[in-house]
């Protein structure tokens, strides 16, 4: 491969901008600090999110400690 090759280019996951993947760029794969943070807010607020199982509530969680205490099975 040759020294001539030109640096490898991403989409910012925030505003899809154009940007150069490098050492250079404190705020990769995103452009700008804005994006970064714009982003993070995102995964805080939960509008980014990953798919799985609904969290179970401080009740639910109780319910299933005494379930499990006194040998009960868990309904189906």
């Amino acid at each position: 491969m040759s020294n001539t090759q030109r640096p490898l280019e991403v989409a910012c996951p925030q505003c899809r901008k154009k940007v150069v993947w490098s050492e250079k760029n404190a705020y990769r794969p995103f452009c700008s600090e804005r994006c970064r943070l714009l982003d993070l807010g995102a995964w805080a607020d939960g509008s980014h999110r990953i798919a799985g199982e609904p969290a179970m509530d401080e009740t639910e969680i109780d319910e299933m400690i005494l379930r499990a205490e006194r040998g009960l099975q868990e309904p189906e």
